[in-house]
């Protein structure tokens, strides 16, 4: 019956007439054939639709089951142990907005958000694994996203903002007390994957080889980022970024006050607040393993400048090892790849501050000589560019030649 009333609703109650009494008129044949296409076509799409997700075990179910399992697998697939999911849930619910739905629960929606983030998924991986269309799993990332954003915002800065006290890392260790203990944090850049149109690949493809944004951060001595920026391409130089950074209002960069300093590797200029390694001399902690111990004072000053300034690639490190989504980025919109770089830290650094135990910090706390390897790196060995004196660059070349002889002294069996 469906397929009659759509049938003269379709065509011309004349062409039926003559459909009736000329069996032989090809032309309402023809007609007739093309109307009960349309009819059939139209009926299998939206009157007798057959469900693509229709599996028993739905997302729910599999976070419901994950949830009541072993902790271990929580923790592989999104990267966070039980007690701290559910907080992250919360925090979301109750501070940033963030509302459950008539189909969708608030852990649903942060469990695909994070099997995203984790597992580097596709929308249509996550489509089969919780059984949601496509249309949802996009709306939803997005809405998890834009409350993410907003718990960065007081995730991804100081725990000390006046930088008063001595950092404990540097406080409780000899081998940087007292000589460092004006220090507040070190500063470095890096790449993570990228995916751009191909008209923007040669802005992006620097010396990593590969499409990369370059991103700068900051970071405590504990492994929590204290400052990002993130979205350059990965031609740009890591000085101009810096520059950039400490200059921009806008961008609440946490300077460091008068008799304090921040750590920089060599890529960095030498100035006010911003500690460099002496140039044209041993630096990296594998050269000095390879070359053997320290001798002379530049170089008994870079192996323990080397040696603070590791923690941001530790940092950098435990951060990209935990998110895969940063090794192979998917065709997002690239407002919304610089986002997920943002937003992947401030989980870094909630996971650092709420998880009583996590297995990717706790290798690094007992291996304080680790550095993860990086997912990147240069297909040819640059070296820094000199760069030029400016205000303060005497003062802090003065301070550096005052802590070398201090570690000299520290440190007179080299």
């Amino acid at each position: 019956m469906r397929f009659i009333c759509f049938y003269f609703f379709l065509i011309d109650m004349n062409v039926v007439q003559r459909m009736i009494w000329d069996d032989d008129d090809d032309e309402v044949w023809q007609t007739t054939t093309y109307a009960v296409d349309i009819i059939c076509s139209y009926y299998l799409s939206y009157i007798h639709k057959e469900p693509c997700m229709d599996s028993f075990h739905t997302g729910l179910v599999w976070l419901q089951e994950i949830m009541r399992g072993n902790e271990r697998r929580c923790v592989n697939l999104f990267r966070m142990d039980k007690d701290t999911l559910i907080k992250l849930c919360l925090d979301l619910e109750c501070h940033y907005k963030l509302k459950c739905s008539k189909k969708m629960t608030i852990l649903e929606k942060v469990g695909m958000f994070l099997y995203v983030l984790a597992l580097g998924a596709s929308n249509r991986q996550v489509q089969e694994r919780f059984q949601h269309s496509g249309e949802t799993v996009s709306r939803n990332f997005h809405e998890v996203l834009k409350a993410m954003l907003c718990l960065s915002i007081d995730m991804i800065k100081p725990t000390d903002p006046t930088f008063s006290n001595i950092p404990p890392e540097i406080l409780n260790d000899d081998r940087y007390m007292p000589h460092f203990k004006d220090c507040i944090g070190a500063i470095d850049g890096t790449h993570v994957s990228a995916c751009v149109q191909e008209e923007n690949l040669i802005r992006f493809i620097g010396r990593k080889g590969v499409p990369t944004q370059n991103i700068m951060a900051a970071c405590s001595f504990d492994m929590q980022f204290t400052f990002v920026m993130a979205g350059w391409e990965g031609t740009a130089h890591d000085g101009r970024l810096f520059q950039y950074a400490i200059n921009k209002q806008n961008l609440n960069f946490p300077k460091p006050p008068p008799g304090k300093y921040y750590i920089v590797d060599a890529g960095y200029q030498q100035m006010e607040g911003y500690l460099a390694p002496y140039k044209g001399t041993r630096y990296h902690l594998p050269d000095f393993q390879r070359g053997g111990r320290p001798r002379g004072l530049k170089e008994i000053f870079n192996h323990w400048h080397s040696s603070l300034r590791c923690c941001i690639e530790r940092t950098f490190g435990v951060w990209k090892e935990r998110w895969k989504i940063l090794r192979t980025v998917p065709p997002y919109s690239f407002y919304v790849q610089r986002d997920i770089v943002v937003v992947s830290m401030a989980l870094h650094n909630y996971i650092r501050r709420k998880a009583l135990a996590d297995p990717a910090f706790e290798r690094l706390d007992k291996s304080p000589n680790f550095i993860p390897p990086d997912i990147f790196r240069d297909v040819d060995d640059i070296q820094a560019e000199e760069s030029s004196q400016e205000s303060g660059a005497l003062q802090m070349n003065a301070l550096r030649d005052q802590i070398a002889c201090s570690l000299m002294l520290a440190n007179n069996d080299f």
